[in-house]
């Protein structure tokens, strides 16, 4: 009778084990899951991010280009006229001004 109670000892201690691992290895599992959430969403954050300064970089090389446009314009001959006409109202000396009586 010794030897069966051994034997019955050792089952549930087998079936014990099988329980505690199973488990363990469940936790694990929904760690891992969770876990698996938690990147995916800093991965689609960090995504977002990277097209926001994509698109600001974008914009800054296009208005770098705009004031390198305006640096070439303010330096023609056009420009120096137009603002000593615009700004000190200036005229060629055979150039009549009409203003209107608004």
């Amino acid at each position: 009778m010794g030897k069966r109670k051994v034997r019955v000892r050792k089952k549930r201690q087998n079936t014990l084990a099988i329980i505690l691992v199973t488990m363990v290895v469940f936790v694990m599992m929904l760690v891992v899951m969770v876990n698996n959430i938690e990147l995916k969403n800093k991965l689609a954050s960090y995504q977002e991010k990277e097209q926001n300064l994509k698109e600001q970089i974008d914009y800054e090389l296009q208005r770098a280009g705009e004031i390198q446009e305006f640096e070439k314009y303010t330096k023609t001959k056009k420009y120096i006229e137009e603002i000593a006409r615009e700004k000190l109202g200036l005229v060629y000396e055979d150039e009549i001004l009409i203003q209107s009586q608004d």
